[in-house]
């Protein structure tokens, strides 16, 4: 495995995918950074390093760590680290918030078996509902059947019945189109945040085994939605979702017919976080998720982060 233990640290490279893969391919909490693309998409919005745990960790020798920066809700740079596969001991975590502002996207089950000796060490563990993933039953997007999807269902048939519409699944045939309605997207936006990511994650659909569907409407490409299988082949993350906003009903309409047009073996969709936006939690909400997957941060109890987010208990 060519990855450095700690206490060195090296950049994520696309190099780095088969070992990284191995080692994420158990992983069952459904947290959605914890795939190859979803850190590697992302490696320069957050700096992202890697590493491994090291042999004092004893069962938790050689498991993959992830350390990053961030900006904070003042504006302020902040460092942290991931522990995808979960807690690695005491003795590692005080050596790392010794050189981290914060443990990030521990998972519930870790966060709840070793609360108690954390907090002994007197860290905080702190659920982190900014950074919550929102879970839907496959078969709700699908169908969107029922009273509580009303509204969306009227957009949708709004959409069918006012345009001339094609769908294709996602290859490399279609990049360019990809790439035609990523551009539009961008020029609709002031702050196209993820626009890179978006844009590497066409370049390389094949590398990283993405899948996805593009919209075509009046023979020309209007969007598409990306992600990838995990889980377990439980869960699709949804990693990215790109329409031309002129098209009354198309991001309903594509997040419908992109649920139907996945195997029935995945049971849930991932559509990831809202980062504490207030306008983009509305929308997943609006959608009535079927639950989240939680995730917890620990830090030093000086550290003032921790007053923003929800104790544990």
């Amino acid at each position: 495995m060519n990855l450095p233990i700690y206490p060195e640290w090296t950049k994520l490279e696309l190099n780095h995918q088969r070992d990284i893969k191995s080692l994420l391919k158990t992983l069952s909490d459904g947290i959605s950074e914890y795939t190859f693309a979803g850190l590697f998409l992302f490696r320069n919005n957050y700096t992202y390093r890697i590493s491994l745990t090291p042999s004092f960790c004893e069962e938790r020798k050689g498991q993959l760590m992830v350390s990053g920066t961030q900006r904070n809700s003042e504006g302020e740079e902040e460092t942290f680290v991931m522990l995808p596969q979960g807690f690695p001991g005491i003795r590692l975590v005080d050596e790392l918030l010794e050189q981290f502002c914060g443990i990030k996207n521990l998972s519930e089950h870790e966060a709840e078996t070793h609360r108690i000796e954390i907090e002994r060490r007197g860290y905080c563990v702190l659920q982190d509902r900014d950074n919550f993933d929102y879970i839907y039953t496959r078969k709700d997007l699908a169908e969107l059947s029922g009273k509580k999807f009303h509204k969306k269902r009227n957009l949708v048939n709004g959409f069918v019945n006012n345009y001339s519409y094609e769908e294709k699944r996602i290859t490399g045939s279609n990049r360019c189109d990809l790439y035609t309605i990523l551009e539009v997207w961008k020029s609709e936006r002031e702050d196209p945040a993820d626009y890179a990511s978006a844009k590497e994650a066409i370049d390389l659909i094949e590398e990283l085994n993405l899948r996805g569907c593009i919209t075509y409407v009046d023979g020309k490409p209007s969007a598409f939605s990306m992600g990838e299988v995990f889980n377990q082949g439980s869960m699709f993350a949804l990693h990215f979702e790109k329409a031309i906003g002129s098209y009354r009903g198309i991001y309903q309409f594509i997040n419908q017919s992109f649920a139907s047009m996945m195997d029935e073996s995945i049971l849930y969709i991932n559509r990831e976080q809202d980062l504490g936006d207030q306008g983009l939690r509305q929308a997943k909400m609006s959608y009535r998720p079927t639950g989240f997957v939680k995730k917890y941060r620990i830090c030093s109890s000086s550290f003032s982060p921790c007053e923003e987010l929800e104790e544990l208990t």
